[in-house]
């Protein structure tokens, strides 16, 4: 089921090359897996609904281990990074660039054809989304967490 899914999904991206991916309830690890292969295939690849991508794990773990991550800063001068993401769209990204192969020009090229949205912009509202099987979520919602409540709790101001 899961291999006729992908195939579709491949067949689709390479003859429209524009794929629109809906994030909303869809685990970010996996949903983020199939968006790096469809971009080092050469698709342009859109997300949308960025802050209802899910975070398996209580809200409490989550938000713990984000904020752990967020003490990493340079020792020397902080104010010259490492800088962490708060924004949905943008945590979606960084996860995405971190399964490229980022220093190969293959890998920013692929980069660049990633395109992720809070919502849905007017212009993507009348084309057909795509949303993988095996990224959906298997138990109900309060067992994961929202990028977007993430965000919020960590600084992002809408």
């Amino acid at each position: 089921m899961v291999k006729q899914e992908q195939a579709q999904v491949k067949a689709e991206s390479k003859n429209s090359q524009d794929v629109i991916v809906d994030g909303t309830n869809q685990i970010a690890g996996r949903l983020c897996s199939h968006v790096a292969k469809m971009l080092i295939n050469g698709s342009r690849v859109s997300i949308v609904n960025s802050e209802n991508i899910m975070f398996s794990g209580s809200k409490e773990m989550v938000i713990e281990e984000y904020r752990k991550f967020l003490e990493i800063a340079s020792i020397t001068n902080p104010k010259f990074g490492p800088f962490h993401p708060r924004r949905p769209d943008t945590m979606i990204t960084k996860m995405v660039r971190g399964m490229l192969p980022k220093n190969k020009p293959s890998g920013q090229t692929a980069l660049k054809r990633l395109r992720a949205y809070l919502g849905v912009p007017n212009e993507l509202k009348s084309k057909k989304t795509i949303q993988f099987d095996d990224a959906k979520i298997r138990k109900p919602a309060p067992y994961y967490t929202t990028l977007g409540d993430l965000g919020r709790t960590v600084g992002w101001h809408e």
